[in-house]
């Protein structure tokens, strides 16, 4: 029978069932299995950041590839025995890089990545989200891999203090057990999220370096559009990274992947043989308009 609580006013409301009792050497070889490694197919060379970024990002990656020299050699250990691993948190505006960047550090680690979202590890069962946070630090550690939590805020953000029901509780719960298996775990784990703000300050005293991904500026945007337009692409002589760089002045690398996949889209549909600039102006727009209009 679930549990009750008790509102405000008095009467009684329903509360978020308990889990049902699970065996545990079988229950954690289920859990991990929902974290599966995946082989990483982007590379930092790849990646196209603004300098404050890029430098931000080789100083965090020093810590992991240099971590006996820092923390054996020059006795860092001495002053932060928790940091037998490295927590990485990536935060910026949506389509800045984020996930392209923990795949490529993945890669230049060679490591495979697990990727972790909410909804993998949220149950409407009490107690059963804080297992699936554990089996996924545990997955993490079997396969000697990167664990990547994307959209973090969902499971670092500020503690519920005004608690009225078995949910809020478990949101507590499970926070916490992230927390000690951060301080536990040896290996590298990054967190991506728009919302970096939301985070719990606990939460961000143990992490190690937390590195902003802003729009690119125009030199960047130019990298862009040359990493996103195929060889095979036709289009017209004036539809240059350049000339295309000037028209998209604060949109992310992700609006313009979708301005190429738009251009390229309405050229099809009209029958032409090339994508002219006036398509991806029009996919410009477009973008523009949706990102203004939409979600705000």
């Amino acid at each position: 029978m679930s549990p009750i609580a008790w509102s405000s006013d008095g009467r009684t409301k329903p509360e978020t069932p308990l889990a049902p009792p699970e065996r545990p050497a079988e229950a954690i070889a289920e859990r991990m299995a929902l974290f599966t490694p995946e082989q990483p197919r982007r590379r930092l060379a790849d990646l196209v950041l603004s300098a404050e970024t890029e430098r931000a990002l080789r100083v965090a990656l020093a810590q992991i590839q240099h971590h006996t020299l820092l923390y054996q050699t020059w006795g860092l250990a001495e002053i932060h025995p928790e940091g037998r691993g490295i927590a990485l948190n990536l935060y910026g505006e949506s389509g800045t890089g984020k996930s392209f960047a923990a795949e490529a550090i993945a890669h230049h680690l060679g490591k495979p990545i697990i990727r972790v979202d909410y909804a993998q590890l949220e149950s409407r069962y009490v107690g059963d989200t804080p297992k699936n946070i554990v089996a996924a630090f545990a997955a993490a550690r079997a396969h000697d891999a990167v664990l990547f939590f994307d959209e973090a805020d969902s499971v670092l953000s500020h503690r519920v203090t005004n608690i009225t029901q078995a949910a809020d509780y478990g949101v507590n719960i499970s926070r916490s057990t992230l927390l000690l298996q951060l301080d536990l775990f040896e290996g590298v784990v990054i967190f991506a999220t728009n919302l970096a703000r939301n985070y719990d300050p606990a939460v961000v005293r143990r992490i190690l370096a937390h590195v902003p991904f802003t729009l690119p500026d125009q030199a960047a945007l130019v990298r862009l559009w040359r990493y996103h337009l195929p060889h095979k692409l036709p289009r017209s002589a004036e539809a240059t990274p350049e000339a295309l760089a000037a028209l998209s002045a604060g949109l992310s690398g992700g609006d313009i992947l979708n301005c190429v996949l738009l251009a390229a889209s309405e050229a099809a549909m009209r029958g032409a043989e090339q994508v002219t600039l006036a398509d991806f102006a029009a996919a410009i727009e477009q973008v523009r308009r949706a990102k203004a209009e939409i979600g705000r």
